[in-house]
Protein backbone atom coordinates (compact mmCIF):
# COMPACT_ATOMS: atom_id res chain seq x y z
CA UNK A 1 0.00 0.00 0.00
CA UNK A 2 2.77 2.10 0.66
CA UNK A 3 4.55 1.62 -2.46
CA UNK A 4 1.22 2.34 -4.33
CA UNK A 5 0.57 5.78 -2.39
CA UNK A 6 4.51 7.30 -3.26
CA UNK A 7 4.06 5.91 -6.94
CA UNK A 8 0.90 7.76 -7.12
CA UNK A 9 2.55 10.76 -5.64
CA UNK A 10 5.72 10.84 -7.99
CA UNK A 11 2.95 10.41 -10.90
CA UNK A 12 1.18 13.35 -9.51
CA UNK A 13 4.23 15.59 -9.23
CA UNK A 14 5.71 14.63 -12.66
CA UNK A 15 2.39 15.35 -14.47
CA UNK A 16 1.34 18.43 -12.49
CA UNK A 17 4.80 20.31 -11.67
CA UNK A 18 5.86 20.89 -14.84
CA UNK A 19 2.87 23.77 -15.03
CA UNK A 20 2.77 26.88 -13.07
CA UNK A 21 -0.66 28.03 -12.78
CA UNK A 22 -1.17 27.14 -16.71
CA UNK A 23 1.96 28.43 -17.77
CA UNK A 24 4.23 25.45 -19.18
CA UNK A 25 7.99 25.21 -17.78
CA UNK A 26 10.84 23.22 -19.08
CA UNK A 27 13.31 24.47 -22.07
CA UNK A 28 10.78 23.68 -24.51
CA UNK A 29 7.82 25.22 -23.12
CA UNK A 30 9.91 28.40 -22.66
CA UNK A 31 11.10 28.01 -26.41
CA UNK A 32 7.38 27.82 -27.14
CA UNK A 33 6.28 30.93 -25.30
CA UNK A 34 9.47 32.41 -26.91
CA UNK A 35 8.10 31.58 -30.21
CA UNK A 36 4.42 32.93 -29.24
CA UNK A 37 5.74 36.87 -27.92
CA UNK A 38 5.88 39.09 -31.20
CA UNK A 39 2.36 38.46 -31.12
CA UNK A 40 1.51 38.94 -27.43
CA UNK A 41 -0.36 41.71 -25.87
CA UNK A 42 1.39 43.10 -22.84
CA UNK A 43 -0.84 43.96 -19.71
CA UNK A 44 -0.29 45.77 -16.62
CA UNK A 45 -0.99 43.87 -13.21
CA UNK A 46 -0.99 45.73 -9.83
CA UNK A 47 -0.24 44.17 -6.39
CA UNK A 48 -0.63 45.76 -3.22
CA UNK A 49 0.47 44.05 -0.06
CA UNK A 50 2.69 43.72 3.43
CA UNK A 51 6.15 42.05 3.95
CA UNK A 52 6.77 41.18 7.52
CA UNK A 53 10.27 41.54 8.13
CA UNK A 54 11.33 39.63 12.10
CA UNK A 55 14.10 39.15 12.89
CA UNK A 56 13.06 38.45 16.78
CA UNK A 57 11.19 36.00 18.48
CA UNK A 58 11.56 32.07 17.99
CA UNK A 59 10.65 32.05 14.43
CA UNK A 60 12.84 34.85 12.57
CA UNK A 61 11.59 35.83 8.90
CA UNK A 62 14.87 36.83 8.60
CA UNK A 63 18.74 36.47 10.00
CA UNK A 64 22.42 38.14 9.99
CA UNK A 65 24.44 35.62 7.58
CA UNK A 66 27.40 38.45 7.25
CA UNK A 67 28.96 41.21 8.26
CA UNK A 68 32.31 42.68 8.51
CA UNK A 69 34.69 44.12 11.03
CA UNK A 70 33.29 47.82 10.99
CA UNK A 71 29.57 46.64 10.77
CA UNK A 72 29.37 46.99 14.76
CA UNK A 73 30.69 50.15 14.55
CA UNK A 74 29.10 51.75 11.46
CA UNK A 75 25.62 54.33 12.07
CA UNK A 76 24.19 52.42 9.30
CA UNK A 77 25.22 48.42 10.09
CA UNK A 78 27.40 49.25 6.40
CA UNK A 79 28.09 45.74 5.35
CA UNK A 80 25.77 43.73 7.29
CA UNK A 81 24.17 40.92 5.22
CA UNK A 82 20.57 38.91 5.77
CA UNK A 83 18.77 36.66 4.04
CA UNK A 84 14.93 36.70 4.49
CA UNK A 85 12.37 34.47 3.68
CA UNK A 86 9.38 36.88 4.67
CA UNK A 87 5.85 36.45 4.59
CA UNK A 88 3.45 38.31 2.19
CA UNK A 89 0.38 39.14 3.39
CA UNK A 90 -2.80 40.77 1.88
CA UNK A 91 -3.15 43.24 5.32
CA UNK A 92 -0.81 44.75 7.92
CA UNK A 93 -2.05 42.10 10.73
CA UNK A 94 0.43 39.20 11.44
CA UNK A 95 -2.28 36.54 11.12
CA UNK A 96 -3.66 38.31 8.01
CA UNK A 97 -3.89 35.60 4.99
CA UNK A 98 -0.50 34.64 3.39
CA UNK A 99 -0.27 35.04 -0.52
CA UNK A 100 3.13 34.83 -1.30
CA UNK A 101 6.83 34.89 0.50
CA UNK A 102 10.01 37.65 -0.39
CA UNK A 103 12.65 35.35 -0.40
CA UNK A 104 16.33 36.71 -0.92
CA UNK A 105 19.06 38.98 0.51
CA UNK A 106 19.29 42.34 1.61
CA UNK A 107 22.69 44.29 2.59
CA UNK A 108 23.52 47.67 3.96
CA UNK A 109 24.86 49.12 1.41
CA UNK A 110 25.81 53.14 2.34
CA UNK A 111 28.23 54.51 4.94
CA UNK A 112 25.99 57.66 5.38
CA UNK A 113 22.60 56.92 5.15
CA UNK A 114 20.79 53.50 6.23
CA UNK A 115 19.90 52.10 3.06
CA UNK A 116 19.93 48.44 1.95
CA UNK A 117 20.72 47.06 -1.88
CA UNK A 118 17.51 44.59 -2.02
CA UNK A 119 18.03 41.31 -4.04
CA UNK A 120 14.71 39.19 -3.44
CA UNK A 121 11.92 38.12 -5.47
CA UNK A 122 8.11 38.15 -5.13
CA UNK A 123 7.21 34.63 -4.73
CA UNK A 124 3.24 34.49 -4.99
CA UNK A 125 1.55 30.80 -3.48
CA UNK A 126 -2.06 31.59 -3.56
CA UNK A 127 -4.54 32.56 -6.47
CA UNK A 128 -4.11 32.51 -10.26
CA UNK A 129 -0.44 33.71 -9.64
CA UNK A 130 0.58 30.63 -7.28
CA UNK A 131 4.19 29.27 -8.66
CA UNK A 132 5.13 33.05 -10.09
CA UNK A 133 7.51 35.10 -9.39
CA UNK A 134 8.77 39.00 -9.07
CA UNK A 135 12.05 39.48 -8.83
CA UNK A 136 13.74 42.69 -7.39
CA UNK A 137 16.67 44.49 -7.28
CA UNK A 138 17.46 47.96 -6.05
CA UNK A 139 18.32 50.74 -3.10
CA UNK A 140 16.10 50.56 -0.46
CA UNK A 141 16.83 53.92 1.54
CA UNK A 142 14.62 52.57 4.40
CA UNK A 143 13.61 56.33 6.41
CA UNK A 144 12.46 57.55 2.98
CA UNK A 145 8.87 57.31 3.32
CA UNK A 146 8.74 56.30 -0.28
CA UNK A 147 11.07 53.96 -1.76
CA UNK A 148 10.74 52.54 -5.58
CA UNK A 149 12.51 49.36 -6.67
CA UNK A 150 13.09 48.20 -10.21
CA UNK A 151 11.05 44.80 -11.21
CA UNK A 152 13.69 43.67 -12.94
CA UNK A 153 12.29 40.15 -14.11
CA UNK A 154 10.03 37.59 -13.58
CA UNK A 155 8.77 33.50 -13.85
CA UNK A 156 5.96 31.45 -14.68
CA UNK A 157 3.31 34.18 -15.97
CA UNK A 158 5.46 37.33 -15.40
CA UNK A 159 8.57 35.76 -17.90
CA UNK A 160 10.08 39.31 -18.91
CA UNK A 161 8.24 41.35 -16.45
CA UNK A 162 9.37 44.71 -15.66
CA UNK A 163 8.17 47.66 -13.03
CA UNK A 164 7.78 49.17 -9.78
CA UNK A 165 7.78 48.20 -6.48
CA UNK A 166 7.06 50.87 -3.66
CA UNK A 167 7.49 50.51 -0.53
CA UNK A 168 6.52 52.62 2.52
CA UNK A 169 7.04 51.32 6.82
CA UNK A 170 3.62 50.35 8.11
CA UNK A 171 5.40 49.75 11.21
CA UNK A 172 9.00 49.48 12.84
CA UNK A 173 10.05 48.38 16.02
CA UNK A 174 13.43 50.53 16.72
CA UNK A 175 14.64 48.31 19.18
CA UNK A 176 14.08 44.88 17.29
CA UNK A 177 14.87 45.54 13.36
CA UNK A 178 11.51 44.28 13.22
CA UNK A 179 9.05 45.94 10.05
CA UNK A 180 6.04 45.67 8.33
CA UNK A 181 6.24 47.39 5.16
CA UNK A 182 3.56 48.49 2.77
CA UNK A 183 4.15 47.50 -0.92
CA UNK A 184 2.68 48.65 -4.28
CA UNK A 185 3.59 46.69 -7.11
CA UNK A 186 3.07 47.78 -10.53
CA UNK A 187 4.12 45.23 -13.64
CA UNK A 188 4.28 45.18 -16.93
CA UNK A 189 3.83 41.40 -18.53
CA UNK A 190 3.38 39.63 -21.30
CA UNK A 191 -0.92 38.09 -21.95
CA UNK A 192 0.64 34.92 -23.37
Amino acid sequence: MEKTSLVLMLCFIVIVMPKTQGVELGPKAVEKWFKKLPHAKQKVTKFHFYFHDTLTGKNPTAVTIAQSDMTAKSPTFFGSVSMMDDPLTVGPEPNSTIIGRAQGIYGSADQNEASLLMNLNFVFTTGKYNGSTLSVLGRNPVFHQYREMPITGGSGVFRLARGIATAKTYWFNTTSGDAIVEYNVVVLHYDI
